[in-house]
């Protein structure tokens, strides 16, 4: 598993000087100044948001957000070493933009973007050279940590900054009755066998649209590990209030079934499980969220059954709850799982509402993960830290773009 160093980055006292005293200008106008630098990059570069960034979260604001929480959390942390290290936070980026294949040459198109979108907001008279120059060497230290993990990565992955993508052929689809289809493919050359991965991770799918776009995105894999194929599950996301339906999971939806070729990438992602531990397990998740546990599951069962697990997971019923049978499928197989489900329809078996953790006893040793919306992770990481399980044990995974000034956990 892969690490950020925690050896604390440093301004010269004279940059921190200047990030000190500009921070709350800059905080304050951090979601104008990315909103700006994305429509100045977009129309510098438009093959970017048609081929590499995710369309659906720019529409709804979602990655200009993540982009200005990561700037302003990273130079933070530079001028109060006190805050919690931005280890974990480098580390999901990298593992996110190595599954994307982005390389180093990539960051100087970045920077300068990024930095005519400050100039353009803040104004020359306030951005002047000392102020840029402080600024610009925030952005290289945050840039080079990603840089050096983001080459950790490929060389670990035994290949070339951004050669990550692969054709595989689709050898099953088999559909959830919530609306969740699980895609398993294979290398679509025999010579070329798909890689190994650690449960938790997932890969990047890349499709081509009828505009012409060829659009990425991510999906946890949810077989074991060790039988050359991987398995993908997708949740065909639906238009609503202020969001658009999911490009790539209704095309996958409408489009893919055995036979078909996909692009798919190697598998990447941080938040996977200790496989040597012999500690509990807790397993958290809401909606989609299910998914990476699945996962980590089916690995259990091939691999450590008697490893003591509790799965927690909350839906709106048992007709939403995706991979819900595949679910008790596997608690037949593990011989020391316990699984409590909420739901928020009244449902026979299962507890009634919303999620509460104080009903139930949570090993105070346990490995605790959770998936789910962003409101869930909220609550869920207030109700675990209520419990007293310490910060080093909670493992948080978000699909969506982090807003890290909402994130406090600095694991």
């Amino acid at each position: 598993m892969n690490s950020v160093a925690r050896s604390a980055p440093e301004l010269e006292p004279h940059h921190a000087e200047l990030v000190r005293a500009t921070l709350p200008l800059v905080g304050a106008h951090v979601d104008e100044i990315t909103t700006v630098f994305y429509r100045t990059l977009f129309g510098n570069h438009p093959e970017l948001i048609r081929d590499l960034f995710n369309r659906g979260n720019q529409a709804q604001g979602d990655q200009p957000r993540a982009l200005a929480a990561a700037i302003a959390t990273f130079a933070g942390y530079l001028v109060d070493p006190e805050l919690p290290h931005p280890a974990a936070m480098l580390s999901r980026i990298g593992h996110k933009h190595a599954s994307l294949g982005v390389t180093a040459e990539q960051y100087r198109v970045v920077r300068d973007n990024l930095f005519a979108a400050i100039v353009a907001v803040l104004g020359a008279d306030v951005v002047t050279d000392a102020v840029a120059a402080a600024w610009d060497r925030v952005y290289w230290l945050m840039a080079d940590a990603l840089i050096d993990l983001e080459k950790q990565l490929y060389v670990q992955a035994g290949v070339e900054p951004g050669d990550v993508f692969r054709a595989a052929t689709v050898v099953s689809r088999i559909d959830d009755p919530a609306g969740v289809a699980v895609v398993t493919v294979e290398s679509a050359d025999p010579s070329v066998a798909l890689p190994e991965f650690i449960p938790g991770q997932y890969i990047s799918v890349g499709v081509r649209l009828p505009d012409g776009a060829r659009q990425l995105r991510q999906y946890s894999l949810v077989n074991a590990p060790g039988d050359g194929t991987l398995a993908f599950a997708v949740k065909r996301v639906a238009a609503a209030t202020g969001c658009p339906a999911g490009e790539v999971s209704t095309w996958l939806h409408d489009n893919v079934g055995v036979g078909d070729e996909l692009e798919i990438t190697l598998p990447f992602g941080d938040l996977t499980i200790d496989t040597d531990a012999i500690t509990p397990l807790v397993l958290i998740s809401a909606g989609i969220g299910a998914t990476p546990m699945i996962g980590i599951l089916e690995y259990l069962a091939a691999h450590a059954p008697h490893r003591r697990t509790l799965v927690v997971h909350a839906d709106r019923s048992p007709r939403t709850h995706p991979l819900r049978a595949r679910l008790r499928e596997l608690g037949t197989r593990l011989e020391a799982m316990t699984l409590e489900l909420w739901y928020e329809e009244r449902t026979e078996g299962a507890h009634h509402g919303l999620l509460d953790l104080s009903a139930l006893e949570l090993p105070a040793d346990a490995d605790v993960h959770v998936c789910g919306a962003t409101g869930f992770l909220q609550s869920v990481r207030n109700q675990l830290r209520d419990a007293g399980i310490p910060e080093h044990r909670i493992h948080i995974e978000q699909f969506t773009p982090t807003d890290w000034r909402l994130d406090s956990c600095p694991v």
